[in-house]
């Protein structure tokens, strides 16, 4: 799989470096992004008044095969830049503290009250159920989001008295499926449930017999691969500056199964909690109620 490649960035990075009728190909593309991954070589150039031979070795020159590949290249580097492209007037009150903190704060309960609306109550029973069984538990995620989403998940059940731990490294991921068994619980996290390395951990678990729950896109491939899916489909809000919507979502998905966890095993887990608690005594004084652990 070749990596991704920033045309846009690739033409921006060496203007005026270029040769001088490179240049005028380079000049006429960054003014016309859209246009130019539709329009034919012999139209290109024409539009640009250099040879058709010009536009193809200024295609070559940021690495492509030819006029064809570099089209693919820009329209694919293009379905995710726009958003980003565009100038933005940002006044005086969209750049406020106090308006900012009302917008934000604004689009996390949005977020969360769509979260009530779809969580589906059965799939939140169940993995409660799995988990409170579990022998052990993994977290899995990819990426900085749902990482740290597992991360989060980790720290919340192992207070609960459950083996647990997270992962994030792909190959690491494959080599902890493998040794789960049917007592054991994979809990895979991601967005989009397309990353392949959770794909292939979630198909290696389950044929050990370990149970697959996985917070993650309904009807995604990652869900295709799991026992338990809560599946969560969130808008995100067209504020490009804004964190995205589902990693609020996602760590409060994760606190209600905890919770809901916690509950089905309360002499367990309270005994667990105070034990936290009192080894920490040293280090503060228990002054009032306080968060376990912080």
């Amino acid at each position: 799989m070749q990596p991704a490649t920033d045309i846009i960035s690739q033409i921006s990075r060496h203007s005026g470096s270029f040769p001088a009728r490179e240049q005028k190909v380079a000049d006429y593309i960054q003014n016309h992004l859209q246009d130019v991954t539709t329009i034919a070589l012999s139209e290109l150039a024409q539009k640009v008044g250099v040879s058709e031979p010009t536009v193809i070795r200024f295609c070559r020159t940021l690495g492509c095969d030819g006029f064809r590949d570099f089209k693919i290249r820009l329209a694919q580097n293009l379905a995710v830049s726009m958003q980003y492209l565009g100038t933005e007037d940002l006044s005086d009150d969209t750049t406020d503290a106090d308006v900012l903190t009302n917008h934000v704060l604004g689009v996390i309960i949005d977020n969360l009250r769509t979260l009530r609306e779809q969580l589906p109550q059965d799939k939140i029973t169940a993995a409660a159920d799995a988990l409170s069984r579990a022998r052990q538990v993994v977290f899995f995620g990819v990426g900085g989001g749902s990482t740290t989403v597992a991360l989060d998940a980790a720290h919340r059940f192992f207070r609960l008295g459950i083996p647990v731990q997270a992962q994030s490294d792909g190959y690491l991921q494959r080599m902890l499926a493998s040794t789960l068994g049917e007592e054991d619980v994979l809990f895979a996290i991601s967005t989009s449930g397309l990353p392949t390395e959770l794909i292939h951990s979630a198909a290696i678990a389950r044929q050990y017999g370990a149970t697959v729950i996985s917070l993650t896109k309904p009807d995604s491939p990652l869900a295709q691969e799991s026992d338990i899916v809560i599946g969560l489909d969130m808008p995100e809000n067209p504020d490009v500056y804004k964190p995205t919507a589902t990693r609020h979502v996602f760590l409060a998905t994760i606190d209600i199964i905890a919770t809901a966890v916690a509950r089905r095993t309360p002499t367990k887990s309270k005994e667990k909690l105070r034990r936290i608690r009192s080894s920490l005594l040293t280090l503060y004084p228990p002054v009032s109620r306080q968060p376990i652990g912080d």
